[in-house]
C-alpha cells in the first residue's frame, strides 16, 4: 500500500514518512523545500519536488500511482509570523488545501489525514483538559487558517470523503535513531531551543510572559514526543482503511509542562548551566493548553512510548550534537 504525504521533508512529515516504511508501506513525498529540508527525506520514499499548488503535476502522479490515503502535512506553522503576515497563511494552509483535497477527491482519492493544531482551541476560557468538542477559537491566524481547512473537510459526508484531523499539541524530540529531527534556522520552539543552549549554540534562553496565572508563571503546554506522534498517524491510517469514518483526534500526552518545567530538566540534562532571561508576552499565546486524549486512547489502539520530559529532551538535545558534529546549519 503507497500512501502520498506533503510536506514530507518537514520535522513530522518525515518522522511519519519513516514510520509508515518501518511499517511496509511505500511513500511518495511532494516538497517544495521552502522550509523542509532534504536530508531528512528518506532514502526508500520516492521524492518530487513541488508545491501543493502544482495540480498539473500533482494529478499526473494521482493518474499514475494507486495511493490508498493522503497525509497532508505541508504548510506554514510560525505563530508569530501568521500575525504579520495572515494572507500568506491563508493562502497556503487553507487555500492550497482546499485544491489539493479537490483534486484528490477528482482523482479518486479519498481517505485524508489533516495536520492541524491545538492551536485552533485558542486560549481555552477553562483550566481543564482541552477534548475535541471544545469550541475552536484561535486568536492568531495560523490557528484560523487551520480552522477553515478542517471546516471544509467537515463539510463532506462519508459517501465522498473518509478525513482524519489530528490536532497537534507541543511537538518536540527527535528519532530515537536520530534519521531525523528538527532543522530550524530560527526556531520558535521551546525545547529545540533549550536543546540549542545546552549545547553551547545559544547563549541563552527567553521566558515570554512570567506573569501568567498558572503555579509559577509562566505558560504550560503538552508535549509529545515526535515519535509518539508518528505513530499515531500509522494507527489512523489502519483506522480509516478498516472504518471508513471520520473523526477528529487530539494528539498529546494529556500532561501540561511549564515553560520552567522544561527549562529545569534541560539543566539537569545539560553539561552548560542555561542562561535564562525575561521578556514580555508574545502576542498570540495562550496560558495553558492541555489536551484530553480520551478520545484517542478510547479508538485508537495506541500506547504512547516515549511519554517522559527528560526523554523527549534528551533526544532533542542528542540531535543539535549530532547537527553541530556534521555541521549542518
Amino acid at each position: 500500500m503507497e500512501v502520498l504525504i506533503t510536506g514530507g521533508a518537514g520535522y513530522i512529515g518525515s518522522h511519519v514518512a519513516l514510520n509508515l516504511l518501518d511499517a511496509g508501506y511505500e511513500v511518495t513525498i511532494i516538497d517544495d523545500l521552502s522550509t523542509g529540508k532534504k536530508i531528512l527525506l528518506p532514502s526508500k520514499a520516492e521524492f518530487i519536488h513541488c508545491n501543493v499548488d502544482e495540480l498539473e503535476k500533482i494529478e499526473s502522479l494521482l493518474k499514475t500511482k494507486k495511493f490508498v490515503a493522503l497525509m497532508h502535512f505541508a504548510g506554514f506553522i510560525e505563530v508569530e509570523e501568521s500575525v504579520s503576515y495572515p494572507e500568506k497563511y491563508f493562502q497556503n494552509n487553507t487555500t492550497n488545501s482546499i485544491k489539493l483535497f479537490d483534486l484528490c477527491l477528482q482523482n479518486g482519492l479519498s481517505n485524508i489525514i489533516f495536520s492541524s493544531t491545538a492551536t485552533v482551541y485558542g486560549n481555552p476560557t477553562h483550566k481543564g483538559l482541552v477534548s475535541e468538542t471544545d469550541d475552536t477559537r484561535p486568536i492568531n491566524p495560523y490557528g484560523e487558517s487551520k480552522v477553515r481547512t478542517e471546516h471544509y473537510l467537515q463539510q463532506f459526508d462519508s459517501s465522498k470523503i473518509n478525513y482524519i484531523i489530528l490536532r497537534y499539541f507541543n511537538v518536540a524530540g527527535a528519532d530515537p535513531r536520530m534519521r531525523s529531527g528538527l532543522i530550524k534556522k530560527n526556531p520558535t520552539h521551546l525545547i529545540k531551543i533549550a536543546s540549542e543552549a545546552a549545547i553551547g549554540k545559544r547563549s541563552g534562553v527567553q521566558i515570554f510572559g512570567n506573569d501568567y496565572n498558572t503555579p509559577d508563571g509562566t505558560a504550560i503546554r503538552d508535549y509529545i514526543h515526535v515519535s509518539d506522534l508518528a505513530d499515531i498517524h500509522i494507527k489512523v491510517l489502519q483506522f480509516i482503511l478498516e472504518k471508513k469514518q471520520s473523526e477528529i483526534f487530539n494528539c498529546g500526552y494529556g500532561k501540561g509542562y511549564s515553560v520552567k518545567d522544561v527549562l529545569n530538566v534541560t539543566n539537569s540534562l545539560s553539561k552548560n548551566k542555561i542562561n535564562i532571561l525575561n521578556a514580555p508576552r508574545r502576542p498570540g499565546d495562550a496560558e495553558m493548553v492541555v489536551s484530553d486524549i480520551s478520545k484517542l486512547k478510547r479508538m485508537i489502539d495506541w500506547t504512547p512510548k516515549y511519554n517522559k520530559l527528560d526523554f523527549i529532551i534528551k533526544t532533542a538535545i542528542d540531535w543539535e550534537l549530532k547537527l553541530q558534529n556534521e555541521q549542518i546549519l
